[in-house]
């Protein structure tokens, strides 16, 4: 699929494995976007226009995620060797990444093992530790929890997606029909082994604690409603020398789908 302007294009192709898509101007600083879990790199959708008339804008899907092809494993770490791999394929170097929720894992994973690539580190929604972590609604529960889980992720339907992802937002999202169509072709088997490894990562150690070895300019963004992760654990980040906090008022854990001109301005100030 290839759109194009005087100006822009877009690219989607799929490079060592992951699903890959490219917007904006190929001369414009680049900016990588990595979703959480239980998302796919379409969730992006609606904040990529305005961050594609400054920067080339690239979202992925992370290993056994939406169109992207399973792994063996899904270690933080081994999500953010796979990403690597795939900026070092497309000959990207210096650029912002923005990491949601668990993405925001595997960015800072990247900028622990490869902080060539990295020049910027922006965290939207990012809980820090496991002590953040709120109880999930009852909806989450049934659709992950073992023994039903596995059954009822087999069997769950549209209108139970799009539920499941609005029990973490702070109001009533609209979910679009494509990101709804990608997080069907996730596993239960991938989701949940990319859960344990997530909160693995913050229980061997939390996000700050990376931050302060990393040397990286930090920028955190968070809804101050947010029902997934304590919004005042966001603080935790202030730790970390030079680190940036900005909440976004009334919104939950998907600012993306619930107010992205909010979070677009939010990025741009970010990105500068």
């Amino acid at each position: 699929m290839t759109k194009s302007t005087p100006a822009q294009t877009q690219r989607s192709t799929t490079v060592r494995g992951l699903h890959v898509v490219i917007d904006g101007n190929r001369a414009a600083p680049p900016v990588l976007l990595i979703h959480g879990s239980g998302a796919t790199g379409s969730t992006w959708a609606g904040v990529v226009p305005t961050l594609s008339r400054t920067h080339r804008v690239i979202t992925i899907d992370l290993p056994g995620c939406g169109r992207s092809e399973p792994a063996p494993t899904y270690t933080v770490a081994e999500q953010a060797d796979r990403i690597a791999a795939v900026l070092d394929e497309l000959g990207v170097r210096r650029l912002r990444v923005v990491g949601h929720s668990s993405g925001g894992y595997v960015g800072t994973a990247l900028v622990e093992g490869r902080p060539d690539l990295v020049d910027k580190l922006i965290l939207l929604s990012t809980g820090p530790s496991p002590a953040a972590l709120l109880p999930e609604p009852a909806i989450i529960r049934m659709l992950v929890a073992p023994p039903l889980g596995p059954l009822i992720w087999s069997i769950r339907n549209d209108s139970m997606i799009r539920r499941g992802l609005a029990a973490t937002a702070a109001a009533p999202i609209t979910v679009p029909d494509e990101v709804v169509a990608d997080l069907r072709r996730t596993s239960y088997r991938a989701f949940r082994a990319i859960l344990a490894a997530n909160i693995d990562y913050i229980a061997t150690r939390s996000v700050p604690q990376r931050l302060l070895a990393a040397g990286k300019p930090v920028f955190v963004i968070f809804g101050d409603s947010d029902p997934r992760w304590d919004p005042a654990s966001a603080h935790q980040y202030t730790s970390v020398p030079g680190a940036e906090l900005e909440y976004l008022r009334g919104v939950g854990h998907l600012a993306m789908l619930e107010d992205c001109d909010a979070l677009a301005l939010s990025l741009a100030r970010a990105l500068e």
